[in-house]
């Protein structure tokens, strides 16, 4: 498909990539000008549930986690209003509505937008924090609105209007003050279709990385985690510390530095030249293990764990990965595991060479994983990259 950058000196109301076969300024309108807006109820999770006829509620939480930005709802699920819940004044939301978050902890996602594409045929309300808009005049193209309010153009306007020290916060009218780019309907169908596009090699990226990871879970709960433990943790592996702290690593390095949300910065020495599963000891996602090799150091919130001889390091790295931690873990506020109690604990460890053979298996799973989380993360770049440059 081939894009166009606009190189010309002079400022014109045009994006900086855009289809070829297009030329003329775009409409800049306020949001107030484009869109019509209608008041939201404000029921919460608990007068929420799945599964029945009732209408549908859009709760703003899903619009951070959960939804695409075209929300189709032949494949997309949204809950039901509980009964003797049903809100006494409300809008129906149609095809083409847009409606976004009016809170976040996040200023980068204050004001994520989600569209209506496809409704099913189902009755749907805007629920608690959300900001819901219409295009009355007919000015924009079902499909094309979801993607010009996830702009970056558009939501470096967001950030500087939201208000908020925890939580971020912006109202319909500041939001409604906003600056919209809107080209003509051909350009828009074209915007919007490749960028939908895209959105569907997403989603059909993450389902074919939930059935690798649900043939693995599949896996090793049969040929591991349902045998009979035989062996204590402790006599199959050692446990090793860190001192290093998030402080005394950079941002650039030789060495990459592993802390809980993988690697968390590089240092110039490494502090281990091999292979360990990695641990969280400390905080949050304590008791979530990773593979890892060649040279490289740790944050001291996790522990390394090295194979005794006899044992197959992948092999326990897969058996930990369905192990359960929580009777091991102590604190309130900090939750920690400590290897002296859970290397009480045993799990199944067949043969050596038996060991090795499902540790191989499994890894060749788990590669053609890892390859196809590298698949997905080049069409998000490429999303974002379209993002920022095709929008005004």
């Amino acid at each position: 498909m081939t894009m166009a950058e606009n190189k010309d000196e002079k400022v014109l109301n045009v994006p900086h990539l855009r289809f070829p076969e297009f030329s003329e300024e775009w409409e800049i309108c306020k949001v107030s000008e484009l869109l019509d807006f209608y008041s939201t109820n404000s029921l919460s999770w608990e007068q929420l549930e799945y599964g029945t006829k009732a209408m549908m509620n859009l709760h703003y939480g899903l619009i951070h986690v959960g939804l695409p930005t075209m929300v189709d709802l032949t494949r997309d699920n949204l809950p039901n209003i509980k009964e003797d819940n049903m809100p006494k004044n409300f809008e129906l939301c149609k095809e083409g509505d847009v409606a976004f978050a009016d809170a976040s902890e996040d200023t980068n996602e204050v004001a994520k937008p989600i569209e209506f594409f496809d409704l099913a045929g189902k009755n749907i309300v805007c629920g608690l924090h959300t900001i819901h808009g219409r295009d009355n005049k007919n000015k924009t193209v079902i499909g094309f609105k979801g993607y010009a309010f996830s702009s970056s153009v558009f939501h470096n306007q967001i950030r500087r209007i939201a208000q908020g020290t925890k939580i971020y916060s912006i109202s319909t009218k500041n939001f409604s003050e906003c600056f919209i780019g809107i080209p003509s309907k051909v350009e828009q169908t074209k915007i919007a279709t490749l960028l939908r596009l895209i959105d569907e090699r997403i989603a059909t990226q993450n389902k074919i990385i939930e059935k690798l990871e649900t043939l693995i879970k599949g896996i090793v709960e049969t040929v591991i985690s349902s045998q009979k433990p035989n062996t204590l943790i402790k006599n199959c592996l050692e446990c090793n510390s860190s001192t290093l702290q998030e402080s005394q690593v950079a941002e650039t390095g030789t060495f990459p530095v592993y802390g809980a949300t993988d690697i968390s910065g590089y240092t110039e020495t490494a502090g281990i030249n091999g292979e360990s599963i990695l641990i969280i000891k400390d905080g949050s996602g304590v008791g979530t293990v990773k593979f890892v090799s060649g040279e490289y150091s740790y944050i001291g919130t996790l522990n390394s764990l090295t194979a005794k001889d006899g044992y197959c390091l992948k092999y326990i790295y897969f058996a930990l990965q369905r192990f359960s931690f929580e009777p091991y873990k102590t604190g309130m506020a900090i939750p920690h595991i400590y290897f002296k109690d859970y290397g009480k604990a045993k799990i199944y460890c067949p043969s050596f060479s038996l060991q090795t053979l499902i540790a191989q298996k499994l890894s060749l799973i788990e590669n053609k994983m890892e390859v196809e989380k590298r698949i997905i993360l080049c069409y998000q770049l490429q999303r974002s990259y379209l993002l920022s440059r095709m929008f005004i």
